[in-house]
């Protein structure tokens, strides 16, 4: 195994991470925003109220991008055991 495709699996396995991860780190900040910015303008400063609304949130991008999330993981996976074969 040399250094470089050493390398390169960790660079995919991190460009992979951040493109699985990104969605529910975006959608969580946008709606944690949304709420700190209701919070400050009504100045409710209950904990729960920014919570449960990411929580939700969260839970619908899982469900909407869960297939997708899923496959990107199996891919890398497979291209893993690809080259833990192929040696």
């Amino acid at each position: 195994m040399s250094v470089s495709l050493v390398l390169t699996v960790m660079r995919e396995a991190v460009i992979r991470i951040l493109v699985v991860s990104g969605p529910i780190v975006i959608v969580a900040m946008v709606v944690g925003l949304v709420i700190s910015i209701f919070q400050a303008t009504t100045q409710i400063q209950e904990q729960t109220l920014s919570f449960v609304p990411k929580l939700v949130a969260i839970f619908v991008t899982l469900i909407l991008a869960g297939n997708f999330m899923i496959t990107t993981l199996k891919e890398f996976t497979e291209y893993i055991f690809r080259l833990i074969s192929g040696m």
